[in-house]
């Protein structure tokens, strides 16, 4: 059978193209290369699936991409956040609201939404191939003819669609495959990196605070004397570094910064400037004259991190804090305001949430995922050069490119 769609690549781009295209009447099949649709979809938001974020306009949602955010604009405008909370809450998985505009699903469940992406590509009556990987693409002047499969089948469509993901999780089976199929049909890959990851230091010290979780800290990242990076948010120390969500998002910065030094440094007391907080730190210190030092700073600091920074400060931690001079004061709140550590570098693309890097975006029509160079050609989701922080911004980009791609694919 011919197919007029071919969509490669069974993540939610895929499907939510394969649903579009197969729901304006054209006939559709799924390739996977696994033996289930949506298995990295499964892991999202820690398998609650963080469907996107209730930002407050399409233009405000594409400025968190950074400089690429601009070629999303039309995707969202025509399939945006709102656009798909109504599209699984018609289908029956209510959605919820949580801490930064985060959209969750309300079961908490993240093979609700497979089940709703399962359910529209039934509905446009889309056939679905699994354990089917692509060998080879034969082009034909400036169009796919067909693909090859590894055990040696044929499938021929007018047009094909490349949904197969990033390189982050290869345990899921996203393995890059469509990067390389891209340039040998002409496409320019920027460079990948993982994106979205713990972040690795080099100091003994973090294994001492292995499991400290911080709240609501200023975490600033430098190169030499300029700082690059800078948010408020939580964090955790790990064996090796850190992690959370402060982290995970700085790391985007991080990343374009490596390799060279890059020291981060964390402010524990943001809401007081550096003399506020000294005067605090003294008068707590007159209010229990007698207390020693060890025990005097846990109503400003976790206390793991107590005798740490007292350490830091080179102060004994048996001291009466009436004996603490002004001079080792102020080295405890400088301590405070400035913890500095020193970045390692960012671990795998087995560790990263999203691929940064991908299709260069001038090489893709923006409002129907055309390539520019192969007439029969779309592209959607993290094979694109688009990443944004962690929050349901990149779903958000699968759903909008996938739905763009499969209306386009499925109308001609």
């Amino acid at each position: 059978m011919k197919y007029d769609v071919v969509v490669i690549g069974g993540g939610p781009a895929g499907m939510m193209a394969a649903g579009r295209a197969g729901e304006l009447g054209a006939r559709v099949l799924l390739i996977e290369k696994n033996d289930r649709l949506g298995t990295k979809l499964l892991i999202t938001g820690h398998g609650r699936c963080n469907i996107t974020n209730k930002a407050a306009s399409s233009r405000e949602m594409a400025s968190m991409y950074g400089k690429n955010g601009k070629f999303l604009l039309s995707a969202l405008s025509r399939f945006g956040a709102g656009d798909i909370i109504d599209f699984f809450e018609s289908r029956g998985v209510k959605t919820k609201v949580e801490k930064g505009g985060r959209v969750m699903t309300g079961s908490g469940n993240a093979g609700d939404v497979l089940d709703a992406l399962a359910g529209y590509m039934a509905e446009g009556r889309v056939d679905v191939k699994l354990n089917a990987e692509v060998r080879k693409i034969v082009r034909q002047g400036n169009r796919i003819e067909k693909l090859v499969l590894a055990a040696g089948e044929e499938v021929a469509a007018g047009r094909f669609v490349i949904t197969t993901g990033g390189k982050s999780y290869p345990a899921t089976g996203s393995t890059g495959d469509g990067y390389g199929w891209a340039q040998r049909l002409g496409h320019t890959v920027a460079p990948l990196s993982p994106s979205l990851t713990p972040v690795l230091l080099k100091d003994a010290i973090v294994k001492e605070l292995e499991g400290l979780s911080l709240r609501d800290v200023r975490l600033s990242a430098y190169k030499g004397v300029t700082r690059f990076a800078s948010g408020i948010g939580d964090a955790i120390f790990t064996a090796n570094g850190m992690s959370g969500p402060l982290v995970i998002n700085m790391s985007r910065s991080i990343g374009k910064e490596l390799p060279g030094e890059v020291a981060l440094k964390i402010d524990f007391v943001p809401d007081l400037d550096f003399t506020a907080l000294d005067m605090n730190i003294l008068k707590g210190f007159q209010e229990g004259p007698n207390r020693l030092l060890k025990n005097s700073l846990d109503e400003l600091l976790p206390q793991k991190l107590c005798p740490v920074i007292v350490r830091l400060a080179m102060i004994d931690s048996e001291k009466k804090v009436n004996c603490v001079t002004k001079e080792e004061r102020k080295r405890l709140a400088r301590l405070m305001k400035e913890f500095s550590l020193q970045v390692a570098g960012l671990p795998g693309f087995d560790k990263a949430v999203v691929t940064a890097g991908g299709i260069e975006l001038c090489e893709v029509e923006p409002k129907t995922m055309r390539s520019k160079l192969i007439e029969n050609l779309y592209f959607a989701g993290e094979i694109l050069d688009i990443d944004g922080p962690t929050g349901g911004y990149n779903l958000q980009v699968c759903w909008s490119t996938g739905y763009a791609a499969g209306e386009a694919a499925g109308s001609r």
